[in-house]
Formats: C-alpha cells, structure tokens, sequence
C-alpha cells in the first residue's frame, strides 16, 4: 500500500516564502529603491538651493533653515539620507564581515550611528526652525 500524499491549497511559491537566507531580501530591495527614489528630488533641491547663496552669513543661513518649507524638505532628506546609508552599509557588513558576532557588531554599530546622526542632525534642525 502506498504512502498518502499529503495535498496542499498552496502555492510551491508560497510554501517557499520567507524560507531563504535572508528572510527579507524583497523589503530591503524595495526601500533601498524607494529611498533612492525619494533622494533624487530632495538632493536636487538641496544642491541648488545652497547654490543660491553662495555668500549667505550665519543669520541668513538659520533663517533659510527657519522657513516651514524648508525646513520640511530639509527633514525629509536627512530621513532618506541616512535610512538608505543604514541600508546601504548594512548590504556592505552582510556581504563582506565575515564571523557571526562581528557582523552583528557592525550591523549595530552602523544601525546605531546612522541613528545617532539623524537624530542630532533633525534636533539641529527643528532647533533652528521652531
């Protein structure tokens, strides 16, 4: 007498999914684009934007800063910025640290500087704008 097979509704795909090595291949994928895409805009803006006043002293540079809109786009880049510089160097541990526990090292300390920075360079903000 043979074996029962055992049926499934699923798909070979979905019975697949979230087993590979990473477990989040696509997501990271998808926010290195969408960050990439979101910092195309804001850099453009930025760069000409600090083209403009090539001369500007301390106190038109903090009242540039103060003005709602540009204190908005300039918040939105710092948070592209250094979520896609968190998501690039980790790509760069993943790939080249080898060692378990030095890679989990590296992977927190770059998750904690780029934290770190981001934090500082939005509170330097929001401290000028408001």
């Amino acid at each position: 007498m043979a074996a029962p097979t055992i049926r499934s509704l699923r798909s070979p795909l979905g019975r697949v999914r979230g087993l590979g090595a990473a477990k989040g291949g696509t997501h990271h994928w998808w926010m290195m684009r969408v960050t990439s895409i979101a910092l195309l805009p804001l850099t453009l803006w930025l760069v000409f934007s600090l083209a403009r006043m090539p001369d500007a002293t301390w106190q038109q540079a903090t009242a540039w800063i103060g003005r709602p809109f540009n204190a908005v786009l300039l918040l939105a880049f710092l948070a592209a910025a250094f979520h896609h510089t968190a998501y690039g160097l980790q790509e760069v541990v993943e790939d080249y640290v080898r060692g378990e526990m030095t890679k989990l090292g590296a992977l927190l300390a770059v998750k904690g500087l780029c934290a770190v920075l981001w934090l500082t360079a939005t509170l330097a903000v929001l401290r000028i704008a408001v």
